[in-house]
């Protein structure tokens, strides 16, 4: 391969500015695939992390109650022709303390969290809101919902006769860190619970929707003595939740949802938005192979004499051939190098000027080994794709009339 490194170089050093201008605008579009890519990820990443806030990755409930008609009646049964739906009442899951280690050692499942939930009221003198008091073990709860991250004021705390309570809700009571509200619930009078923590999610529904008590005082609120409503779980493949979800329920008696069910509108989002990122990926690599191509095809017509002469001092068609696929590889593989470079710094730049509403950044820029590996190894092969068609035509030159030329 000497003969062609040598060759290819030579060409690309003899073209000066248009080997420079093909570089630079092919540089520029992978730098714009890379950015584009880092970015949707990264801010992916981020939307799903606030949009769900405290939310779960993965439910496991119990199964919902259904009404089934007689089967195989007596005739003189007479059968109501019209069943009604049965209305759903608060229950435990069953065998959950056996079911809560199989879960944990379940591959792909990060954090398990057994959680009692249901409706309920809070009150302060006159002042009430109707929200869902949910029990929780700290620890656990914690690993699968980094509630902890989310305390703005007081701690993290649901020790008996503790509440944690969103700050909209907070701020509707007119209550503070050290007050007391009182709790109750259809099965229940309740009691007084003293303000621990208030938490923010960043959104004034879910911050108003429910308050956090520990999980034997759940129980005893909604009469679920030893119960629980749900698991709830963390994964390690935010992605992959769907086809785990779907694989513990047929494994399992009981109803198991996954984040995209719960969230159907935020999914569809992001789908379309993968969709029209891909779209513009593919038109900008189809852009930088035909400028690739172009300037091969320019190159050919402008050494035509020197392929002649190449050919003339026995250089084979299959040399001549490979000297130009050489070419379109190097020119994809230093655009790659180039445009890595330039698709992070532009992303560090822009994680630096998008923020959210609170103020922090919307997404950080990471390095991604995969990402430029793959990046360099598809540019080299897009260079020698576009490389292909001027490359056979130079192999083809007849050596006796490209001399003559």
């Amino acid at each position: 391969m000497g003969f062609e490194w040598t060759v290819a170089l030579r060409f690309l050093r003899e073209g000066g500015m248009q080997t420079l201008l093909i570089v630079a605008g092919t540089t520029i579009g992978i730098a714009v695939i890379v950015f584009i890519t880092g970015f949707l990820g990264d801010l992916q990443r981020d939307l799903i992390k606030r949009t769900l806030g405290v939310q779960a990755h993965i439910v496991v409930r119990p199964a919902e109650e259904v009404a089934r008609p007689l089967r195989d009646a007596p005739a003189a049964v007479t059968q109501i022709p019209q069943i009604q739906t049965r209305a759903q009442r608060l229950r435990s899951v069953e065998q959950w303390q056996s079911l809560v280690p199989v879960l944990a050692d379940t591959p792909g499942i990060r954090a398990v969290s057994p959680v009692a939930a249901g409706p309920g009221i809070i009150a302060r003198g006159d002042a009430s809101k109707t929200v869902t008091i949910t029990g929780i073990i700290l620890a656990p709860f914690v690993a699968v919902t980094r509630l902890n991250e989310k305390i703005v004021a007081g701690d993290l705390r649901v020790d008996p006769g503790d509440v944690l309570m969103g700050v909209d809700l907070a701020r509707d009571l007119g209550v503070g860190i050290g007050d007391k509200v009182r709790l109750s619930t259809p099965t229940s009078p309740g009691d007084a619970y003293q303000v621990r923590g208030i938490y923010n999610l960043g959104a004034r529904n879910l911050n108003r929707a429910g308050v956090y008590v520990g999980l034997a005082t759940a129980q005893a609120l909604h009469a679920l003595p030893g119960g629980v409503s749900s698991i709830e779980l963390a994964v390690d493949d935010l992605f992959g939740a769907p086809k785990l979800a779907s694989r513990l329920g047929h494994a399992m008696p009981h109803e198991v949802e996954s984040w995209t069910q719960a969230n159907p509108q935020l999914l569809a989002a992001l789908s379309n938005q993968t969709i029209m990122t891909l779209l513009v990926r593919f038109f900008l690599a189809l852009v930088v192979a035909i400028g690739v191509s172009s300037v091969l095809v320019v190159a050919v017509v402008q050494k035509t004499k020197e392929i002649g002469i190449l050919r003339a001092m026995g250089a084979s068609r299959g040399r001549i051939l490979r000297v130009f696929l050489l070419q379109g590889a190097l020119i994809g593989a230093s655009s790659a190098v180039l445009g890595s470079l330039c698709g992070y710094a532009l992303t560090s730049v822009m994680s630096g000027i998008l923020r959210a509403s609170d103020g922090t950044r919307i997404f950080v820029a990471r390095l991604e080994p995969d990402l430029y590996f793959y990046t360099f190894i598809v540019a080299a092969m897009l260079g020698v794709v576009a490389a292909a068609m001027p490359a056979r035509r130079a192999s083809k030159l007849d050596p006796a009339m490209a001399i003559r030329i």
